[in-house]
């Protein structure tokens, strides 16, 4: 074992000790992870920045989208307002409210019927 531990000492030892071109290794290799991460940081922030991009502009989307429905529900209560299907039922079909005089209680319908089909007799 004291061999192997001798090799890795002499190798670590060699490579703080080694230069090139007036640089040591491990001082080389150092800036080298250090230009990796900060590469690294720059690519996921631009990506980070793009997600953000596309959130805010499905969030406009979003909020246009409520108040195209706002909108329809809107539209949609005043199409079926009361006041305005009398005034077309009226205008157009000719109809009109029933009178009270041809209001009856529910006990009565058979009654009604039979004068009904006498009547068309």
């Amino acid at each position: 074992m004291k061999p192997a531990a001798n090799r890795l000492s002499a190798f670590a030892a060699g490579l703080f000790a080694k230069r090139v071109r007036g640089f040591r290794v491990i001082e080389v290799g150092g800036f080298a992870c250090l230009i990796a991460v900060v590469l690294g940081v720059y690519l996921f922030k631009g990506m980070a920045g793009a997600e953000g991009s596309q959130i805010a502009d499905t969030t406009r989307q979003i909020a246009a989208e409520q108040i195209r429905v706002r909108a329809l529900k809107a539209e949609l209560a005043r199409l079926e307002s009361p006041t305005r299907l009398e005034r077309l039922s009226t205008e157009y079909l000719g109809l009109q409210p029933v009178s009270a005089k041809k209001e009856t209680a529910p006990e009565a319908l058979p009654v009604v019927a039979a004068q009904q089909a006498q009547a068309a007799n």
